[in-house]
């Protein structure tokens, strides 16, 4: 690993919030770790309330960049100056018919793919209901959907309609796979045998590139192997590894995969969508057609008469050569961008080209994690010399914790306020997220400590009932950001304990 600057941020296009912004209440006005910090961002003056604050919550939503604000500014007045002449004469060239091209690439590069195997369009959970509606195709004999345990809500309900919209009781239809019993994530071993073993019965294996909850990072690859191997549809949802970990989903053989663009990608709030559909379903996908494909490994041949439309087709997927010929028959373009339905989003995608352009000026994902190692080692190297840090592996035995890791019944012996870290301590099996588990758990320390470090000036987020997400993104984060959470997160434990001795 070569050695990267961690101590200044990549990027001086992020705009990050004051701590007067945030409403921090408690921010020191001299203390050791404050100054490192502001020299690290090269603040040298000015009041600690008017400092950036440390913002470690993209993993949720990325801040406003420069280069998205002044683009915004000048798509704006393009809209006052031109109207609906806009869509085709553009004075900066991005016409609005096909401004999806404008992100395109930089998108395929992320995810490792072509770019007629990207779209960007919509939002993660209707292109995940689109995408299944399209691959999830279950038989008497084959109807199993295979995902991790406490996967983003959103994926569960998704997942819960589809099943029962095909007419299948979720409770029989949807595997969730839970850690071993101690533990908070799952071994590659464990889904590895699992697919092995229901693979005859599963359509589809799904899971998160990178988990919300804990933050690990799946193996991709060999899950993918594993359920191609078995005859099984293999998609993944993106929204937590796209612009955090590097991808090939076309070399892996990915089927489908969908995504959002406001957390890592930092395209806005509610920023707009993508998806990936690998290149051998190209002359597949079609309206109104058989389809016919054979697993060379089992000598397989599945032959599915379709009565309806394989894909949805909307006015945007159709040929953009004869789209305002406004034909009765759609045809669509090949790959991916064949999906589209609507009109693009401009502003949304606008604000996404600005974030964009800049990982391209940082070299896109190498440079981006190498620097996104350090910087989470460095947190975690800080964290866990707390006196208050518990290792993973001693959390039952402290708290006499049973079943908790499958999120189901357990029980507690309260003790030492404390917090572990539920994150896989091997980075190849994580991005830039840690999550901190507060103990005991059911217990308020969680909810106190977010309360302490808001106070601070340290932005993270919770998810009930015990967790905190940290992270440090590497396109604006630093080393001085890393310290800082660290001693905030040391001084709010100490602050709990002087007033359980009060």
């Amino acid at each position: 690993m070569s050695n990267i600057r961690v101590d200044k941020a990549l990027s001086d296009q992020f705009i990050i919030p004051s701590n007067k912004d945030i409403g921090a209440t408690a921010v020191p006005e001299e203390n050791g770790e404050l100054l490192r910090y502001i020299t690290s961002i090269s603040l040298s003056s000015g009041h600690p309330a008017d400092q950036r604050c440390t913002y470690l919550c993209g993993n949720s939503l990325g801040p406003l960049n420069k280069r998205s604000k002044a683009l915004l500014q000048e798509e704006l007045h393009v809209w006052g100056t031109r109207a609906v002449e806009g869509h085709f004469a553009h004075p900066y060239g991005r016409e609005w018919v096909s401004i999806t091209d404008t992100v395109t690439p930089l998108l395929a590069d992320l995810v490792g793919a072509s770019e007629n195997e990207v779209a960007c369009m919509s939002t993660l959970t209707a292109n995940l209901h689109l995408m299944m509606a399209t691959f999830y195709k279950p038989t008497a004999g084959r109807f199993k959907i295979l995902c991790e345990g406490r996967a983003f809500p959103s994926d569960q309900y998704a997942f819960d309609s589809q099943a029962r919209l095909h007419g299948y009781d979720p409770n029989e239809a949807i595997i969730e796979m839970w850690p071993r019993e101690g533990e908070y994530t799952l071994r590659e071993s464990d889904i590895l045998d699992l697919i092995t073993k229901e693979g005859p019965s599963i359509a589809l294996v799904i899971f998160s590139g990178v988990q919300y909850y804990t933050a690990q990072w799946f193996p991709m690859k060999a899950i993918t192997n594993a359920a191609k191997a078995q005859g099984c549809i293999c998609g993944w949802d993106l929204a937590h590894a796209i612009g955090n970990v590097p991808m090939a989903l076309h070399d892996w053989g990915v089927d489908f995969a969908v995504w959002c663009s406001y957390k890592y990608l930092n395209s806005g709030p509610g920023g707009v969508g993508g998806l990936f559909v690998h290149k051998k379903w190209e002359n597949i996908l079609r309206p109104q057609c058989v389809i016919v494909f054979v697993i060379a490994a089992f000598s397989l041949c599945w032959s599915v008469l379709n009565d309806v439309t394989f894909r949805y087709a909307g006015w945007f997927g159709h040929d953009p050569v004869t789209r305002f010929d406004m034909p009765p028959q759609f045809s669509a373009i090949p790959g991916a961008q064949g999906f589209q339905q609507s009109n693009p989003p401009v502003l949304a995608i606008i604000s996404l080209l600005g974030s964009l352009q800049i990982f391209k000026e940082v070299g896109m994902m190498g440079p981006l994690r190498e620097r996104s190692l350090q910087l989470t080692s460095e947190l975690e190297t800080k964290l866990m010399k707390s006196r208050f840090y518990v290792p993973v592996n001693e959390v039952s035995t402290r708290y006499l914790l049973r079943g908790g890791a499958g999120g189901k019944d357990h029980t507690t012996q309260q003790g030492q306020s404390g917090f572990t870290i539920i994150t896989p301590r091997d980075p190849e099996s994580r991005g830039s997220q840690l999550s901190l588990l507060f103990l005991p758990p059911d217990s308020d320390v969680m909810q106190k400590v977010m309360n302490a470090l808001s106070a601070k000036g340290v932005v993270g987020d919770k998810r009930n009932p015990n967790v905190i997400r940290l992270t440090p993104a590497p396109l604006y984060n630093t080393l001085g950001d890393c310290e800082r959470a660290a001693a905030c997160l040391e001084d709010a434990f100490e602050g709990l304990t002087e007033a359980t001795i009060l």
